[in-house]
């Protein structure tokens, strides 16, 4: 026995979200905001699906999920809503009114609501942010290893290019020898280092501005959606998650009997991927023209082969909900594989390249120093 939806003041017009929303933004609220995060996020869409499924009411379910919460700013945010749906607002309305949901939980929980399958909603949300969980912790445990093993090795550079190559320096320079020219290379290296190392850093911080500035620039963001796709390996995982958030959108607003056009207008909205969010509003055109989706697909090489021909599929089948749903799980499941495969493409790299390092320095620095203890001895 579900809820009825219709006991909420529910508002079934659409809403058009403003053209200037903030995908930046709307990106950084699908991770976590500073009162509730991800992890609280899939715990109470999955508490509040099994209250709502077992037949408790909308009231007396918020008031059981307020008072199991044990971070009192958790609490204070549910009851927020509470307040908000008490005074005429649906629940949607109210997740958006406290700013701290995403575009896609209150646009899916509108769905839900004017759909009458808000407990699908939840379950489906909680299955997102689980998904969005277990790929941050499977590319934390990837890169952690890597990670601290190149700022290791960043420290090493910095104390032997500092440190060491300077007293090897005041050395040579004692005895007036005639250094081989990879010595002279490092040593010049050395000399230069501290306005190298504050040139990077300079680097990452104009970057770092360029992004913040022209983040929400076409222009800019198609062509750092390119730079991202042409990194090896990098590029096709990132292209791989985005395919799999494609695929989970459509999978929940297709299971909800949003109509195929609208659900496209929402993924939009919410993708946060330009290739993806570019190729839509086309894709929508051609399907207003008569075009099969599949058909329309086919014109943009972001979606590949594999997925147009699935679509194609499950178009002649009517089961489009069904397949997205597949697809998504596929594309997880690669995700999985190649995030699991960083750390062991990417150890073996980082120990070559620090013995590269480590070694040419060493040979600079030692070579000469054989030299010079032959010509005390001979003296």
């Amino acid at each position: 026995m579900g809820i009825d939806i219709s006991k909420i003041n529910a508002k079934v017009e659409v809403e058009k979200p403003s053209n200037t929303f903030s995908f930046d933004v709307l990106n950084k609220e699908f991770s976590w905001s500073k009162k509730i995060g991800a992890k609280q996020r899939q715990a109470l869409y999955k508490d509040f699906y099994t209250l709502l499924n077992a037949g408790v009411d909308f009231s007396s379910a918020l008031d059981i999920l307020a008072n199991q919460q044990k971070k009192k700013t958790i609490k204070a945010l549910i009851l927020e809503i509470k307040a908000q749906i008490i005074n005429g607002r649906s629940f949607h309305e109210a997740l958006q009114e406290t700013g701290h949901f995403s575009a896609y939980e209150y646009f899916s929980i509108k769905i839900g609501e004017e759909t009458k399958k808000l407990p699908l909603v939840l379950i489906e949300l909680h299955k997102y942010f689980n998904r969005q969980l277990k790929l941050r912790k499977q590319i934390i445990s990837a890169i952690t290893y890597p990670v601290f093993v190149l700022t290791l090795t960043v420290g090493v550079l910095y104390f032997m290019l500092t440190y060491v190559v300077p007293m090897f320096k005041s050395v040579f320079n004692q005895f007036d020898a005639e250094l081989p020219k990879l010595t002279e290379y490092i040593i010049a290296l050395s000399e230069k280092f501290p306005t190298i190392f504050l040139a990077f850093i300079g680097m990452v911080l104009l970057f770092a501005a360029i992004f913040k500035v022209y983040g929400k620039n076409k222009t800019f963001r198609s062509y750092k959606s390119k730079v991202l796709l042409r990194i090896p390996y990098f590029g096709k995982l990132a292209k791989l998650i985005f395919l799999a958030r494609f695929c989970q959108f459509l999978d929940l607003l297709l299971t909800s009997k949003t109509p195929l056009t609208d659900s496209l207008d929402m993924v939009k909205k919410i993708i946060g991927f330009y290739p993806i969010e570019s190729s839509i509003e086309p894709i929508r055109k051609d399907i207003v023209k008569g075009s099969s989706f599949s058909q329309a697909m086919s014109k943009h090489p972001i979606y590949g082969y594999k997925l147009i021909s699935m679509v194609e599929v499950a178009e002649n089948i009517n089961e489009l909900d069904t397949m997205f749903s597949r697809l998504a799980n596929e594309y997880d499941e690669e995700v999985e594989h190649r995030t699991k495969m960083i750390g062991v493409v990417l150890e073996p790299i980082i120990i070559i390249f620090i013995g590269l390092i480590v070694g040419v320095i060493m040979v600079a620095m030692y070579a000469p120093m054989f030299d010079l203890s032959k010509i005390i001895n001979g003296g």
